[in-house]
């Protein structure tokens, strides 16, 4: 749906981050169109949503019938990338990195955003250990039509069996997205990826198998509950992981003399 091209911002003397939106066929009217309510919604959704973790947005233009996205250039990798090159993250930092996520969204919430493709190729680990919830490109408010309509986007491995059915959704479809994100940060490989469209949608209705998830595991499996009416809420969660990292700070035990 885009690219993203470094630039320099010519005025203001600044190098950001220059989002371009790819769309087929630009000069026919409804196509443009559409490019532009991408656009738009993309650009407001972000900056709806004031919080540390979420992109700046500078502006919105258009050169040769596209839009471009002014954006915040960050620093550091995704956490995709980190796991591609380094394999799973420890308890330690994806507890840390599920406190900042956890935030974020509860932000966005609160602004009245879903955002509807949380993974993790869009969390951004910047420099200064800041962490950044990317691409708003699908966000819906939560004042629009709570199912979905017309072609489904989204990453099928990450998202809750409620929109997958074509079912009412809402702020706890972000939270199953977030347990499958943490899933795959502290477990290295995504909860429900099978490798084809049929598998993956027939194993999101199964409980993935843990290796090294230790404590955060009852908090994922609570995140990924199939019902939303039972899935864990955003201050469990939070409770959940802070007390996690409270234990992890403290002094273990002695082993007891054999």
């Amino acid at each position: 749906m885009g690219r993203v091209w470094l630039a320099d911002d010519e005025v203001l003397h600044r190098v950001v981050a220059l989002k371009q939106v790819l769309l087929m066929g630009l000069e026919d009217v409804a196509m443009r169109t559409a490019a532009w309510a991408c656009a738009l919604n993309e650009a407001r959704a972000t900056a709806r949503v004031n919080h540390v973790g979420v992109v700046r947005i500078y502006d919105l233009v258009e050169e040769n019938l596209c839009p471009w996205i002014v954006m915040e250039l960050l620093s550091g990798q995704t956490l995709q990338q980190v796991l591609n090159a380094a394999g799973p993250l420890p308890v330690g930092p994806v507890t840390r990195i599920g406190l900042c996520l956890l935030d974020v969204l509860e932000a966005a919430h609160r602004a009245g955003i879903v955002h509807r493709d949380v993974k993790p190729g869009n969390v951004h680990l910047c420099g200064g250990g800041r962490v950044v919830l990317a691409d708003f490109g699908i966000a819906c408010t939560t004042n629009d039509v709570t199912s979905e309509t017309g072609e489904f986007i989204g990453s099928l491995a990450y998202v809750s069996p409620e929109r997958l059915n074509g079912g009412a959704f809402g702020p706890a479809s972000d939270l199953f997205s977030l347990g499958a994100t943490l899933f795959t940060a502290v477990e290295g490989r995504a909860p429900f990826d099978r490798g084809s469209v049929p598998a993956t949608l027939a194993a999101v209705e199964d409980t993935p198998t843990f290796l090294a998830a230790g404590p955060l595991r009852w908090v994922i499996e609570g995140l990924l509950a199939k019902d939303p009416e039972r899935r864990m809420s955003a201050n469990q969660a939070h409770a959940a992981l802070r007390d996690i990292q409270r234990r992890g700070s403290q002094p273990q035990p002695a082993e007891a003399p054999q």
